[in-house]
């Protein structure tokens, strides 16, 4: 009975015993397989970093002369034949020529350009001269609104102006709204021999940027042939006048003359060159007694 007691008291201790190692075990078990998870992500790194090496290493490789590691850049080789531009002919202004090519082009691109001022101020001339005469004219007449177009082909586009004259009685100023919409440029027209039509610009001003902030604002003397026979005194005082209208409506200033076609043609280079940033190397011209032209 002694032994058979002591054999079942030893038993337990043993079960127990073996329980407790057992349960060591155990705890041992997940801190080694974190030493694993940590080995294998140190591995996984490693050859990715391996990897962005390699694929840097073929790309400098690439980009350098040699293909090795050399720092220099590869020249460029010469043009081919087609991928040389012509040089485009210019006229006598420095200005792309009209290109006869475009004439049959079938995209046209419009461009609105309205002309604002007093009553006698030649904006009706002004026109008539740029459009031309007779065959040429293409336009519409209203009370108070006076339509042509206009249509020459530069560098393989074809530019219709459309011309809006709004005359400029008390009457016509409801036209002004319709006029100045959607123009790409005003311009503020005064005879240089009368210096209120010049005071009333800021008016004319004033009505159209109400309907049109975007649009190249130009302000012109009109009757230059006429504004030479003044006295030089005279002159000097309207040009002074006149150069700070225009800064004070940040416009470009031309004197011109219908009669003599002086500086028409010019101005719708002007606007044009303005709108596409093409070459124009007509220079400022501030001498008194000649047609000024100050941007």
């Amino acid at each position: 009975m002694t032994t058979t007691t002591a054999s079942m008291n030893v038993a337990p201790t043993q079960l127990c015993g073996g329980g407790a190692r057992g349960r060591a075990g155990r705890r041992r078990r997940p801190a080694v397989l974190r030493l694993d998870l940590r080995w294998a992500r140190l591995l996984r790194l490693a050859v990715a970093t391996r990897v962005v090496r390699l694929v840097w290493d073929q790309l400098l490789a690439c980009s350098s002369c040699g293909g090795g590691g050399g720092g220099q850049y590869r020249r460029l080789g010469p043009p081919q034949a087609g991928d040389v531009l012509t040089p485009v002919p210019l006229d006598d202004e420095g200005f792309p020529a009209p290109d006869a090519d475009a004439v049959d082009a079938q995209d046209v691109v419009g461009l609105k350009v309205s002309l604002l001022g007093d009553c006698q101020t030649g904006k009706t001339s002004f026109m008539v001269k740029y459009v031309g005469d007779g065959e040429e004219q293409n336009g519409l007449q209203m009370t108070g609104l006076n339509l042509m177009d206009k249509t020459l082909a530069v560098r393989g586009a074809r530019l219709a102006f459309n011309i809006w004259d709004v005359a400029g009685d008390s009457q016509s100023a409801d036209h002004v709204p319709i006029a100045c919409k959607d123009a790409v440029a005003i311009l503020f027209m005064f005879d240089l021999t009368s210096r209120c039509t010049l005071t009333n610009v800021i008016d004319w001003y004033e009505r159209a940027r109400k309907w049109n902030k975007t649009a190249i604002p130009i302000l012109i003397g009109t009757k230059f042939d006429d504004f030479a026979q003044l006295p030089l005194e005279m002159q000097w005082t309207i040009v002074n006048e006149a150069r700070a209208y225009a800064r004070a409506m940040k416009a470009t200033l031309f004197f011109s003359s219908a009669t003599h076609n002086i500086n028409v043609n010019k101005i719708f280079k002007f606007i044009t060159a303005k709108l596409f940033n093409l070459p124009w190397t007509v220079e400022r011209n501030l001498t008194v007694g000649e047609p000024i032209i100050d941007f």
